[in-house]
């Protein structure tokens, strides 16, 4: 019988979601400020989900991904 997987073994989402956000918006040559104005959100927001300390919601991921004319998929770590 397999062991469960403990959350603690896994490596946190959140910061792996914004390492990718950030990846995709310097890929883009987009600076935070820009893509906060784009999707409508603060910058401060935006940080703050590239350094992985926000639970992002679906609709916020979405906007970003339209601010960056990406899939939701290309976001996804």
């Amino acid at each position: 019988m397999a062991t469960p997987v403990e959350a603690t073994d896994l490596p946190d989402v959140k910061e792996l979601f914004g390492r990718k956000l950030r990846s995709v918006r310097r890929s883009k040559g987009v600076s935070q400020e820009r893509l906060a104005a784009l999707a409508g959100l603060h910058r401060t927001y935006v940080s703050s989900v590239e350094r992985g300390e926000r639970n992002i919601s679906l609709v916020n991921i979405d906007r970003l991904a339209a601010a960056l004319d990406v899939s939701l998929r290309d976001l996804m770590p």
